[in-house]
């Protein structure tokens, strides 16, 4: 069932007017977070996808298929990651570096069709960024 929901988020991905340039994460890739599960465990997670919209954001996309365990560890990890990066990255003039977590439920129901409708439908699960 992940596998569908990433091949559908790629294909959105593709189509979106706003994505300048996407890549699926993978473990060749190297780009993990460190964060410490439910039962303070220190564990790393693997990012779905990366993006970067017409604007120049940087955007770490999580899919999910089902709830887990460690999700909200994750988030809050993944939302001061955003922040240090964005703050080191802002800093000499990058990029603001934003997440969203896309459950496959709201994903279907909402079918967004830009990375900044998807922004407004995920609000919940994001990282706050400029311009969106």
């Amino acid at each position: 069932m992940r596998g569908v929901l990433e091949l559908a988020f790629a294909k959105f991905l593709n189509d979106a007017p706003d994505v300048a340039a996407f890549a699926k994460n993978c473990l060749a890739v190297g780009f993990k977070i460190e964060y410490v599960k439910a039962n303070g465990d220190l564990s790393h997670y693997i990012p779905d996808f990366m993006i970067k919209t017409q604007d120049g954001t940087v955007w770490i996309i999580e899919t999910k298929g089902r709830e887990e365990l460690d999700l909200p560890q994750k988030r809050a990890r993944l939302r001061q990651w955003c922040a240090d990066a964005s703050a080191a990255s802002q800093a000499e003039g990058g990029s603001a570096y934003c997440f969203v977590y896309v459950d496959q439920g709201s994903f279907e129901q909402h079918a967004p069709t830009s990375m900044a409708a998807l922004a407004t439908s995920f609000a919940d699960y994001q990282q706050p960024c400029p311009g969106f």
